[in-house]
């Protein structure tokens, strides 16, 4: 196997690989061990066709390509420990330059390197931490949703009252052009509850289902669409349903079916859940502002660009599940943005270079304060993920794997710096 080094811009390193032909080879015979397990030959056992029997079938180029992935997976790590004196980190970018029958095979690999860091002051920063407190407004609001969400709804036909909830059909017009985001049909709405812009909702009472109205109203001129913002925007609404809303009395036997002896108690262990999640976000806070102090003391040699944009992907990847978690489409919420998918990716920039120097600040600091995780911790943070997996295959295969177990030790590891972080500066 011929290795060749070139160092590159930003911390970056790219290594040349090229294996023989006969270097090649057994992965060849490899590969199409792997395709026939994987496609029916008539007469073989699935990983027993000879090596002509399945080109026949699936081609030589099938079988060159998994064999360049076997390659590539089994001589990669070798060329990196041999070649690379420093610490690689993210995961490689690799393209194979090479690859055709009667061939030696090549592949080049980009590896992004540890840059340098000087850690400046990270301890005795007395960052404080905000005392919380749950008001007896916040409790009363909770409950108020509380019953919201376990509401009676029973259609009525009469006209729209207040508290009501209304199904429509919703059609939006700028100068009586349509806007590509406001047509929607069997839109759920509280009267009495602003929905899309202030006054909507006090538009619709004394009409019933079936009837049609249009009406205009004002959107603020700091709206997050700027095509709307400050505009008069006409709509053109169909009720399809109304329902009477009755909420629910809160009492002792409502309180019994959570478990606790009366409405008192309940109250008492809302309140409490109120206070621990107020708690957990001032704790939150002060971190941020721990870390971005502890950033702003640091100095960094060239960051790599493929760590930037691992983490600008791993931040977007978020943002659509995110938004796919609550029901939305990730289309939608661009347009409501006016953005494209590229433009928000450039958005993500600043914040995305932050995390990495945050990931590259506790990396340096495990290593300096000698901070480490026990094999205990990680068996126990694995052992809940099996537990948690149990019924997807793929799952499991994935928590199995030596480098999931390293993910895990460094994300714990991370973890147990940032703990220590906190002892030492906030109050």
């Amino acid at each position: 196997m011929k290795v060749e080094k070139k160092d590159l811009e930003k911390s970056q390193i790219e290594l040349s690989i090229e294996l023989s032909l006969s270097e090649f080879k057994p992965f060849t015979l490899k590969g199409a061990a792997r395709i026939s397990k994987d496609v029916k030959i008539e007469g073989f056992r699935p990983g027993k066709a000879p090596y002509d029997i399945v080109k026949r079938k699936v081609g030589e180029m099938a079988i060159l390509e998994e064999a360049g992935r076997l390659a590539v997976n089994d001589t990669l790590g070798k060329a990196i420990k041999d070649n690379v004196s420093a610490q690689p980190v993210g995961q490689p970018k690799v393209d194979i330059t090479k690859l055709a029958p009667d061939n030696p095979f090549s592949y080049k690999v980009v590896l992004a390197m540890l840059p340098n860091i000087e850690l400046g002051d990270y301890k005795d920063l007395k960052i404080k931490q905000k005392k919380v407190e749950v008001s007896e407004q916040e409790l009363t609001k909770m409950l108020n949703d509380f019953k919201e969400m376990r509401a009676q709804e029973v259609a009525v036909d009469r006209a729209i009252e207040d508290t009501d909830k209304v199904i429509l059909d919703i059609q939006m017009f700028l100068d009586k052009v349509p806007l590509e985001a406001g047509q929607s049909k069997g839109t759920a709405i509280i009267v009495g509850k602003d929905f899309i812009v202030a006054g909507f909702d006090k538009q619709l009472i004394g009409i019933k289902k079936g009837e049609v109205k249009e009406f205009k109203l004002p959107y603020p001129k700091d709206f997050h669409m700027k095509n709307m913002a400050g505009k008069m925007v006409e709509f053109k609404v169909t009720v399809k349903d109304v329902f009477e809303r009755k909420l629910p009395e809160l009492n002792d036997d409502i309180a019994k079916g959570f478990g606790v002896k009366n409405m008192s108690e309940f109250k008492e262990n809302l309140k409490k859940s109120m206070m621990g999640q107020k708690e957990k976000e001032s704790a939150q806070v002060s971190e941020r502002a721990m870390l971005e102090k502890i950033i702003e003391k640091a100095r960094f040699g060239d960051i790599p660009e493929m760590l930037i944009q691992s983490e600008s992907g791993n931040m977007m990847h978020e943002l659509e599940h995110g938004v796919s978690e609550q029901g939305g489409k990730f289309e939608d919420y661009l347009t409501s943005l006016n953005k494209t998918k590229e433009q928000l990716m450039l958005d993500m920039l600043p914040e995305a270079i932050k995390r990495v120097k945050i990931s590259l600040i506790l990396r340096e600091l495990a290593v300096v304060e000698k901070i480490k995780v026990e094999d205990k911790q990680i068996d126990e943070h694995i052992a809940g993920l099996k537990k948690t997996y149990k019924d997807n295959k793929q799952a499991m295969e994935q928590v199995d794997t030596p480098e999931y177990r390293t993910y895990v030790a460094n994300l714990l590891t991370s973890q147990n710096v940032i703990n220590k972080l906190k002892d030492w500066n906030i109050v």
